[in-house]
């Protein structure tokens, strides 16, 4: 199973997505994630995701590109933009939105930020558990 996480940008809440299920799902799994264009990592996502014990500084900020959406099994966006202008998949390959609401747009003091982060983040785990849990019911082919 290939899961491909899409967002905008992929400078937050795909990373955070990908850093997720690289913890939780089995190595059966290949996981990664992407943007419509790259803008580099977002500093805070990684700041959160360090907090909650998951190390996303290494993972890359990167454009989706044809052999990504070939070789995915799943794509899932993360934000109502990806969804809207995402590449024509593959015919076997199946699309799931999740639409966030995007962490790096907030705006007050560096704690209202901050908590912010925190409850996408707390979303996005909750959402790519629910995932894996329904991946792991679904009977082999």
């Amino acid at each position: 199973m290939n899961i491909l996480f899409l967002c905008t940008g992929n400078s937050c809440r795909s990373q955070m997505a990908e850093g997720w299920a690289r913890a939780l799902a089995d190595d059966s799994m290949v996981i990664q994630s992407a943007g419509i264009e790259a803008h580099g990592k977002n500093p805070r996502a990684i700041a959160v995701m360090k907090d909650a014990g998951i190390d996303i500084s290494q993972q890359e900020s990167t454009q989706v590109t044809d052999a990504m959406l070939a070789a995915a099994d799943l794509v899932v966006t993360v934000c109502g933009h990806a969804d809207e202008h995402c590449p024509v998949l593959p015919p076997d390959t199946r699309k799931e939105h999740w639409p966030l609401d995007d962490p790096a747009q907030a705006a007050g003091s560096e704690e209202d930020i901050g908590q912010v982060f925190c409850a996408g983040r707390d979303e996005i785990r909750q959402r790519v558990e629910d995932l894996l849990q329904r991946l792991r019911e679904v009977p082999a082919a």
